[in-house]
C-alpha cells in the first residue's frame, strides 16, 4: 500500500473518522457503517439496500433505511468536525469559498413534506422545467490548479418560505466562524473569497457579512445597470446633494469609459482572455424585495466591476462575456487577474455534485422524511471528507484503459477505489452487531389501515417578495433593452 504522507495523513483520517463517529447520537454503529460502505462498494451506489451485501456492512439489509429513518446526527459537532480538518487554499493561502444550490428531485414523492419547485435545466429543448424536490445551498472550499476536488464545509435544505439570500448568509456566516474557530483563518491571513454565480445578489451578501473577514464576489446578469460615484455638489447649489452617478449599462458600451485595468492572458481551455475592470461602481438601490424593511438611506455599496472575453470554450459554443461586480475597489492587475481565475474554478463544485449523485448515490434513497434526506446528505458529506483526507494514501488501482498519474492527482472516483485497501489500517470504532431477530411485520393479506400523508408542494419564495399579478403579462413594445438596476 502506498502512503504518500506517512503516518499524518493516516493519523488525522483516523481522527476524523473517530469524530464522526462520536456525532452519531443513534444508530451510530448502522450510520457508521453505512458510510464505509458507501466508500467501499463496487462502482456507483445503486441503493441502500445493496449497501449491505459489501463486506464492510456487516448489518441486515432493512438496517440502513432504519438507521437513516430513526437514527440522530449531531450536525452542530459533524460541522464543527469538518471545518477542523486541512482545508485547501487557493494561491497566496487564501481561503476561497464556492456556494450554489443543487437539488434532490422527488417529482413523484406525494407523501413526502416540505417539497419545493426546483428549477432544472436541460429536461426539454430549450425549455427550464420546475421540478418539485429538496434544494440543497453547499458550501464548499475551492482550490488551485486543475483538478475535481472540493472541500465540501456546508449543506443547508431550503425549506418552504425561507429566502435563499438570507439562508446563504446565515449559512456563509456560520462556516467562517467555525474555520476562524478552528484556526483556519488567523488575523493578518487574506480576507476570504466567496465566490457566487448569477442568482446570488453580491452587494446584499456583502453589506450583511461586511463584519466577516471575507470579501464576495459574485457573476451579474448582462443586463444590470450600475452607478458611478456621484459627482461633487458645486458651491453656491442648492437642494439635495446626489447620491448616485451616471450609468453604467452592461449592454451599452457608450457608457463603460476607459477601463482602470486591461489585461490579456494566454489560457489553455479557453485561448486568449481579454479582461477589463472599472472602478467603483454601485447598483441603485430602492425600498422593495429585500430592502423594503431596510430603515433610514439605503447604503452605497460600491465594488469593482470585471468583465471577461474569452475566444472559444471547451464545449465547441459561442463565448458570451462574463461580467463580474467585487465588493473591493481600486485593485491592481495582478487581483483582477487571480479574482477571475477564481470565478472559473467555482465550476469544480459541479464535479463534486455530480461525484455525490452518480457515483455516491447521493438522490438514490427514495426518503420519506426531509430529517431522513439531511441525514443521508451529511452522511455522504462525512465519506466524501474521508476521500478528501485519503487522497494521497490510496494505491491507484486503474483500468487497463487508464492512464497512470501521480498520487495527489488521483480524482475522487479512483481514490473511492482504493479505500477498501486503506480501510484496514484506519480506525473502525462501529461495533459488532448483536444478534437479533427481526420483527414480525404487517400479516400476510392485511392491508395497511393508516395511509400515510400526502403533501402539497409549495413555491420557495422570499417573505418580501411582492406576489405576481393575475392574468397573462402583456408584452412590452418598448424597443430598448432590457434593464436591471
Amino acid at each position: 500500500m502506498h502512503h504518500a504522507d506517512g503516518g499524518v495523513g493516516v493519523g488525522e483520517l483516523c481522527g476524523f473518522r473517530r469524530e464522526f463517529h462520536g456525532c452519531l447520537t443513534r444508530r451510530a454503529d448502522a450510520l457508521f457503517e453505512l458510510a464505509d460502505a458507501v466508500l467501499c462498494a463496487d462502482g456507483p451506489v445503486r441503493s441502500v439496500a445493496e449497501l449491505s451485501l459489501v463486506a464492510e456492512h456487516r448489518r441486515g439489509h432493512g438496517s440502513g433505511y432504519a438507521a437513516l429513518a430513526q437514527g440522530r446526527v449531531d450536525l452542530d459537532r459533524l460541522r464543527c468536525a469538518v471545518a477542523a480538518v486541512s482545508v485547501p487554499r487557493a494561491a497566496g493561502g487564501r481561503l476561497v469559498l464556492a456556494v450554489d444550490v443543487t437539488c434532490w428531485l422527488r417529482p413523484e414523492a406525494h407523501t413526502s413534506p416540505q417539497r419545493v419547485l426546483c428549477h432544472t435545466y436541460g429536461r426539454g429543448k430549450d425549455t427550464h422545467i420546475m421540478v418539485p424536490g429538496w434544494p440543497y445551498s453547499v458550501i464548499v472550499a475551492l482550490e488551485a490548479g486543475r483538478g475535481s476536488w472540493t472541500a465540501p464545509l456546508d449543506a443547508v435544505r431550503l425549506a418552504p418560505g425561507d429566502d435563499a439570500a438570507t439562508v446563504t448568509a446565515g449559512q456563509v456566516r456560520g462556516v467562517v466562524d467555525r474555520l476562524i474557530a478552528a484556526g483556519q483563518w488567523r488575523p493578518g491571513d487574506p480576507e476570504i473569497l466567496l465566490v457566487a454565480d448569477a442568482g446570488y445578489d453580491g452587494p446584499r451578501l456583502a453589506h450583511v457579512l461586511a463584519d466577516l473577514p471575507i470579501t464576495v464576489l459574485v457573476r451579474m446578469r448582462s443586463d444590470r445597470v450600475l452607478r458611478r460615484p456621484a459627482p461633487p455638489q458645486p458651491p453656491g447649489t442648492l437642494g439635495r446633494p446626489r447620491r448616485h452617478g451616471g450609468e453604467f449599462a452592461f449592454g451599452d458600451p457608450d457608457s463603460w469609459g476607459e477601463p482602470e485595468v486591461t489585461t490579456r492572458t494566454e489560457t489553455r481551455l479557453y485561448g486568449p482572455a481579454h479582461v477589463r475592470a472599472w472602478d467603483r461602481l454601485h447598483p441603485r438601490l430602492t425600498h422593495r424585495i429585500a430592502w423594503a424593511d431596510h430603515t433610514g438611506n439605503l447604503p452605497i455599496l460600491e465594488g469593482t466591476v470585471i468583465r471577461l472575453e474569452v475566444a472559444r470554450l471547451p464545449s465547441g459554443a459561442i463565448p458570451k462575456p462574463v461580467w463580474l461586480w467585487h465588493s473591493r475597489t481600486g485593485l491592481t492587475t495582478g487581483e483582477v487577474d487571480r479574482l477571475w481565475q477564481a470565478f472559473l474554478r467555482r465550476f469544480d463544485i459541479e464535479h463534486t455534485f455530480r461525484m455525490l449523485k452518480q457515483t455516491l448515490g447521493w438522490t438514490t434513497p427514495k426518503l420519506r422524511s426531509p430529517q431522513a434526506a439531511d441525514r443521508w446528505t451529511w452522511l455522504l458529506l462525512a465519506a466524501y471528507t474521508q476521500l478528501r483526507l485519503a487522497r494521497g494514501l490510496t494505491a491507484d488501482l486503474r483500468r487497463p484503459w487508464e492512464k497512470p498519474v501521480a498520487a495527489q492527482t488521483l480524482s475522487p472516483a479512483r481514490v473511492r477505489r482504493g479505500f477498501r485497501n486503506l480501510r484496514p489500517h484506519l480506525a473502525r470504532p462501529a461495533g459488532v452487531p448483536k444478534p437479533s431477530r427481526p420483527g414480525h411485520g404487517r400479516p400476510a393479506g392485511v392491508p395497511n389501515h393508516q395511509p400515510a400523508a400526502r403533501h402539497d408542494v409549495h413555491v420557495m419564495t422570499s417573505p418580501n417578495k411582492q406576489k405576481p399579478a393575475h392574468g397573462k403579462k402583456a408584452k412590452s413594445t418598448n424597443p430598448r433593452p432590457r434593464r436591471t438596476g
